[in-house]
């Protein structure tokens, strides 16, 4: 059982590996997992260097959107996320570092559904406005 996110999960995939489960929520976060300590990845710790422990713990949280996440999905090479939602906005993230890569703006209603090409090379969205529209990286 993953916890964490505080409005209803609208969307999961799982890595190609298996290893990571990343997901999307109403509450406009996206959380990557590891399934093997089952607790939200990319974790910023800070330690205190003289008694060698940990003083804050805090969970890192790819935001940008500014309404509810619908979809996510993860490149094969598990470095990328895309993600749609609600603001009518479809976001590429890097894995790597959590940040915000590029922001698609087009769709005139939400975004419900994406999809990333094998090669990562290309985006396919479906929106509440009845279009799908596809974009090149």
């Amino acid at each position: 059982k993953l916890e964490g996110h505080t409005s209803y999960v609208t969307s999961v995939v799982m890595s190609g590996d298996g290893k990571k489960i990343v997901s999307g929520s109403s509450d406009k976060t996206i959380r990557v997992w590891d399934l093997e300590t089952g607790k939200s990845d990319k974790t910023i710790r800070v330690w205190d260097l003289e008694t060698g422990k940990i003083v804050s713990e805090e969970t890192l949280m790819l935001e940008g959107h500014t309404s509810g996440v619908r979809s996510v999905v993860m490149s094969e090479d598990g470095k990328k996320i895309v993600s749609g939602s609600s603001d009518k906005t479809i976001r590429v993230w890097d894995l790597e570092t959590g940040k915000e890569t590029l922001n698609l703006e087009g769709h005139t209603a939400g975004v419900n559904s994406v999809v990333m090409s094998g090669d990562g090379k290309t985006i396919v969205s479906g929106s509440d406005d009845k279009t799908i529209r596809v974009w090149d990286l």
